[in-house]
């Protein structure tokens, strides 16, 4: 054998050598994927685990997710949107101080012209429609911007702006959206999308209800309400989010309720709470009305009033009465309000 065919060969060899390691699953050179490449399994499991991203996997939002093994993402993969929530929730409490202090050169304005800048970006290439994977029907919707209603604020946690939006091929079918928008070195970064309310087909109409499991930033703000001296209106909805959805627990998903006049008990479906919230100048109670159908009908809705404390360093729901009753008028169902209130007596919560 010549000199010239050996080095021939070795290098032929040493080529093949290194398309095996190069392109196999334990190499992964330029894959980046979320949460800088750290296993999301780990993080769902409450520890960081720095990986190669050789072993990852592409979820329906179209973003990467990395895994140290084989085994960990066969363990994610049994329920990637509860494990994936859980990744989450971890990286935000593991940056609470970092966010508290990042979040103060941050304003409201400026986490919605963030927002709306990346629902204009999505759209664009989406025939004019923001694109949102719904985890829940596990189908792609098409929607189109309508406003914004608030931006939340979580010390520690970031910004919660929650946004309007209709389907595009039916103006009618209305969702709100939670975007979880946090700094980080120095810029404004998307960590989630959330549905929170949804349409509901209620006879031949479409009705916006609250999803369940209530998205998680929403719980926190009744858990530290030291936090801020002055209480918002998100977090007095808040409250009365949790309220219902533990009642609902209980009681088979309907909330059920002791009519004060009737002594009859309702079984309802929650729709939504109203704003504004107020604060009555009495007593210093955060009071908020909100919407109910009863159970078994299409039409038939209640207005429910909830009353608001802030008792042992927790705000929590203290009662909650019949506001306005479903009364038919003409074959079409109203609701007709057995009191009013006096506005004088109260101030809005912004």
């Amino acid at each position: 054998m010549s000199a010239f065919s050996f080095l021939e060969r070795y290098r032929a060899a040493t080529f093949v050598l290194a398309v095996v390691f190069f392109c196999s699953p334990g190499y992964a050179e330029g894959v980046q994927g979320e949460f800088d490449n750290q296993c999301v399994m780990g993080l769902a499991s409450g520890h960081r685990t720095p990986t190669d991203c050789s072993v990852n996997w592409t979820g329906k939002d179209g973003k990467t997710y990395c895994f140290t093994d084989a085994k960990a993402k066969a363990l994610f993969l049994k329920d990637p949107t509860a494990n994936l929530e859980k990744a989450r929730e971890f990286i935000a409490t593991s940056e609470v101080e970092a966010t508290q202090a990042d979040m103060a050169d941050v304003t409201t304005d400026q986490v919605k012209t963030f927002t709306q800048e990346l629902i204009e970006s999505a759209a664009k290439t989406n025939g004019g429609a923001f694109p949102l994977h719904d985890a829940v029907t596990d189908k792609k919707l098409d929607l189109v911007f309508e406003q914004f209603e608030f931006v939340r604020q979580l010390k520690g946690y970031g910004f919660f702006p929650d946004v309007k939006f209709h389907a595009k091929d039916d103006e009618a079918k209305k969702y709100v959206l939670d975007f979880w928008v946090k700094p980080r070195a120095g810029k404004l970064v998307l960590m989630d999308t959330r549905i929170y309310r949804a349409p509901k087909k209620e006879g031949n109409a479409w009705t916006l209800v609250s999803r369940s499991p209530t998205p998680w930033w929403w719980i926190p703000s009744t858990e530290h309400p030291g936090d801020t001296e002055v209480r918002r209106g998100w977090q007095v909805m808040s409250s009365i989010d949790e309220h219902i959805v533990d009642a609902q627990k209980k009681d088979g998903g309907v909330f059920k309720l002791k009519d004060d006049v009737t002594g009859e008990e309702i079984a309802l479906q929650f729709v939504a709470i109203h704003q504004p919230v107020r604060k009555l100048k009495e007593d210093g109670q955060y009071f908020a009305c909100s919407d109910f159908r009863k159970v078994g009908t299409t039409d038939e809705f209640y207005d429910i009033d909830f009353w608001v404390d802030e008792q042992s360093g927790k705000m929590s729901v203290l009662k909650a009465k019949v506001h306005k009753v479903p009364t038919l008028k003409d074959g079409t169902w109203v609701q007709v309000p057995r009191y009013n209130w006096d506005d004088k007596t109260s101030d809005v919560v912004p």
